[in-house]
């Protein structure tokens, strides 16, 4: 079939109706045809028609030809039908473009009260969104005969009724429309009656019988006829019922209506029960011929349903539900019959008025139920329409969006409307809404009617990860295990799924060392790979990133500090005297040394930091026990009494130097002292009288306090100027003393205060070595001997030692002998580039000492 227009299928109708008639004209007519198709291809309505009861799935129309369209299109724009109502009578092929009907059509079922029965439906397209209407006429096929309401009616007519008079018969009712509806009536052959024909308003057909001879009551009681209803069609199709005349006595009045007829407006929702209207005829015989008693005649089926009539009071009331969208009016014949036979006719007129009864319907015809967050404004959601069955305003409908919600209803055409964003979506806002969307008539009573649409909105990568903390600290103690759990970063991402999934990973940077971290990319564990060393590196930064599986992918960075603990690995160095150095005679002590006399010092360092580099010293072994102590932070080597003419010329000290950690370390360092009676150099000559008692012993006492504060507060200021230079020059004499350990504690516990200073030389190519005073008296000493502070000393060592096999000659020169050693000690180029440590001793304290 093809989309044509109304005209042009009742053309084509027309046409294959002279088709039976003259075939010679076929050619010309197929020629007309065409050109109403051609003219007819643009519009925007596609019309077809379908005869009723044809079979289930048969051909209507081929769609994709009448668009022009492949089918391939109808696939891919998803084509399909969309039929007004609640009812689906059609379904379109996508494959084919072929439009079938779902079940056999019967249109005195789908349009029982229309002269035409037209079915609409529209066509819906996606990608892009476009609706086409379309129309398939339901052409009516003989298929129903006529039907009188009763087999038989009765009449009863008085003998004394003149010729010409009528008497309407019940007409009969044909369900088909148009020629194949009632068309004729015909009565069978008798010498009395004969039938006539008449049309009322809308075209419904109707018989009357007249009478043509006088009826005698005593030459024939009754009379039976046959009437006979036809209708149109080809073949025809018709129906009979009985007529039965029986001829009563003289009766010569007839009930008479008041009017003749009766007009009544009625609200389609009026209930049951309720009383439409009352007709009156009146009758002036007496006796049972003067009573009326009232009856439907010539009224349809359907409108004896709806209304009923009280036989006796001519009262009609509502029987059952009006409905305005059904009919609009209703034409009821009432007979009015006298008890003796006689009747007249009145008609009722009942037009029903519209209330707004019917709710508007919402039918949703299409949705996306999922949109992206990063949807622009304006984009299409839903597609649906509001139909309301009312009429006039009861019929008009507007919709609205319940709430605030970023979405807006946008009208199309047919009372169809379209459901758009109108801003942004943000799915970390709003994961979904629940749309209401309320269409309303304009009624006097408004009506109205929900539709809730659900939406989801999908994710997008639009959050980039978040760290709890922008800097995260850790500590660790030197020494650990490899592969060491630390601690863990945390990330969150705002979005959802695998744009949420966070992995996690160290940034590295060009130019830098390895790292000694790894994270885990999982669930951001911190793990140390290799064992840390405190004196190595005390703290190290890294930068730690975590990106989601977005695409493309979204990142955050943060700062991972990590603190090394220190443990204490390491023992303490002892820096003088030195191991290698010898332990003969290291130290010169006068006899006459008094309690409290400084000997030596001995210097170490530790490695370590805070608790682990706080050193101790005490005497762990001496060949004189009570002769000496040391000091237990200072580390200085004192006479604890004086000396004595029995103590052994010869002492040999060893010093325990242990720490504060845990568990400890220590070192020990060997002192060797030489106990001496004197020296021929008259600067080093001490008077051995005990100094007089000072007469003014508090003053002096108060002047030693004094001295001693202004002296204390002017070392603090160069022990502060000192560490600084020391700070600065720590690396170079590290470089210039390989043997040492790398850091060194600035606390005067366990190294030399600064009133000393010593110089530290070392014989090339010997294990010995040498740690003594700056400007030494002597020119040269053997190994192990110190020398004396006031003495200038160059950078080489040239002298040659004597023999010091020879006491005589040490004691003429005013010198002690020192060590059994008596072979020559060669320590040229030995002493260079240790100039650097270099504080002055005071006389009083050790009077073998003095300035120059």
């Amino acid at each position: 079939m093809l989309g044509i227009t109304e005209d042009g299928g009742w053309l084509l109708w027309r046409v294959m109706a002279c088709r039976r008639r003259s075939r010679d004209s076929k050619r010309q007519v197929i020629l007309f045809i065409l050109c109403v198709c051609v003219c007819q291809s643009g519009a925007e309505t596609l019309r077809y028609s379908l005869a009723e009861e044809m079979e289930r799935d048969s051909v209507v129309a081929n769609i994709a030809k009448d668009l022009g369209v492949a089918p391939s299109q109808l696939v891919a724009r998803k084509a399909r039908i969309v039929s007004e109502g609640n009812e689906r009578l059609f379904h379109l092929n996508q494959n084919t473009g072929v439009l079938t009907v779902k079940e056999s059509l019967d249109r005195e079922e789908i349009c029982p009260e229309s002269d035409t029965c037209t079915l609409f439906f529209k066509i819906f397209f996606e990608n892009p969104l476009q609706l086409i209407r379309g129309e398939v006429e339901i052409r009516d096929v003989n298929d129903n005969s006529p039907v009188f309401p009763e087999k038989e009616m009765v009449l009863e007519i008085p003998e004394t009724t003149p010729p010409g008079s009528r008497f309407p018969l019940d007409s009969a009712q044909d369900k088909d429309m148009g020629s194949n509806g009632l068309q004729n009536y015909t009565l069978g052959s008798n010498s009395h009656f004969s039938l006539a024909l008449g049309t009322r308003q809308g075209g419904a057909k109707y018989a009357e019988l007249v009478l043509e001879r006088q009826l005698d009551r005593e030459e024939q009681r009754e009379l039976k006829l046959l009437l006979t209803a036809t209708d149109g069609g080809s073949p025809p199709r018709s129906g009979t019922a009985k007529v039965r005349i029986v001829v009563v006595d003289a009766n010569d009045n007839i009930p008479v209506f008041a009017r003749e007829v009766y007009a009544v407006r009625l609200a389609e929702n009026s209930p049951p029960g309720q009383l439409v209207v009352r007709v009156v005829a009146a009758d002036p015989d007496e006796g049972s011929y003067g009573q009326v008693r009232y009856s439907f005649t010539q009224t349809p089926e359907r409108s004896r349903q709806l209304f009923e009539l009280n036989p006796t009071t001519g009262e009609i009331r509502v029987a059952g539900n009006l409905d305005f969208e059904e009919a609009k009016t209703y034409e009821l014949v009432v007979k009015a019959t006298d008890g003796g036979g006689l009747s007249a006719h009145c008609k009722v007129l009942v037009e029903v008025l519209d209330v707004n009864d019917n709710a508007p319907e919402i039918a949703l015809t299409s949705l996306t139920a999922t949109i992206p967050e990063d949807a622009p404004p304006r984009t299409v959601v839903a597609l649906f329409g509001v139909r309301d069955r009312d009429s006039g305003d009861n019929g008009r409908t507007e919709c609205s969006i319940d709430g605030d919600l970023p979405f807006s209803l946008t009208p199309t055409f047919d009372n169809y409307y379209e459901l758009r964003t109108n801003a942004a979506l943000d799915r970390e806002r709003t994961a979904e809404y629940n749309i209401t969307i309320t269409a309303m008539d304009w009624g006097t009573t408004r009506l109205s009617s929900r539709e809730i649409i659900f939406v989801q909105i999908s994710d997008v990568n639009d959050n980039p990860p978040e760290f709890t903390q922008q800097v995260y600290t850790m500590s660790v103690s030197e020494n650990n295990s490899p592969m060491l759990r630390i601690g863990s970063v945390n990330a969150t991402d705002a979005d959802a799924g695998i744009n949420a999934r966070v992995r996690y990973a160290l940034v590295r940077q060009e130019g830098k060392e390895q790292l000694n971290v790894s994270v885990n990319s999982e669930n951001g564990d911190v793990y140390i790979l290799r064992p840390l060393d405190y004196e190595e590196v005390h703290a190290f930064e890294v930068a730690v990133s975590a990106a989601d599986g977005g695409s493309p992918p979204l990142s955050a960075q943060a700062v991972l500090r990590v603190l090394v603990r220190d443990e204490n690995d390491n023992a303490p160095v002892v820096l003088h005297p030195t191991a290698d150095s010898s332990a003969a005679a290291g130290e010169l002590v006068p006899r006459w040394a008094p309690a409290g006399y400084l000997v030596a010092k001995v210097v170490a360092v530790d490695a370590d930091a805070g608790q682990n580099a706080w050193l101790s010293y005490e005497l762990a072994k001496a060949t004189e026990p009570g002769l000496f102590r040391v000091g237990l932070h200072s580390g200085e080597v004192r006479t604890a009494r004086a000396v004595a003419e029995r103590d052994a010329p010869r002492q040999r000290l060893i010093v325990l130097v242990r720490d504060r950690g845990q568990p400890p370390r220590s070192a020990t360092a060997t002192l060797g002292i030489a106990l001496v009676d004197g020296f021929s150099d008259a600067q080093l000559r001490v008077s051995e009288e005990v100094p007089a008692a000072d007469p003014d012993g508090p003053l002096t006492l108060y002047l030693i306090a004094s001295l001693a504060c202004v002296s204390a507060l002017f070392l603090a200021t160069a022990v502060a100027a000192a560490v600084v230079k020391v700070r600065r020059a720590r690396r170079g004499e590290a470089e210039t003393l390989p043997t040492f350990p790398k850091v060194a504690t600035e606390s005067n516990a366990g190294s030399l205060p600064r009133s000393y200073v010593y110089d530290i030389c070392f014989a090339g190519g010997t294990v010995n070595s040498e740690f003594r005073f700056l400007r030494p008296l002597l020119p040269c000493f053997p190994a192990g001997l110190p020398p004396g502070q006031g003495e200038q000393r160059s950078s080489v060592c040239s002298q040659e030692a004597t023999n010091v096999g020879e006491e005589g000659d040490w004691t003429a020169k005013g010198r002690a002998p020192l060590s059994e050693d008596t072979g020559p000690r060669p320590v040229e180029a030995a002493c260079a580039g240790n100039r650097g440590m270099e504080i002055n001793v005071n006389s009083d304290q050790n009077p073998w000492l003095t300035h120059q």
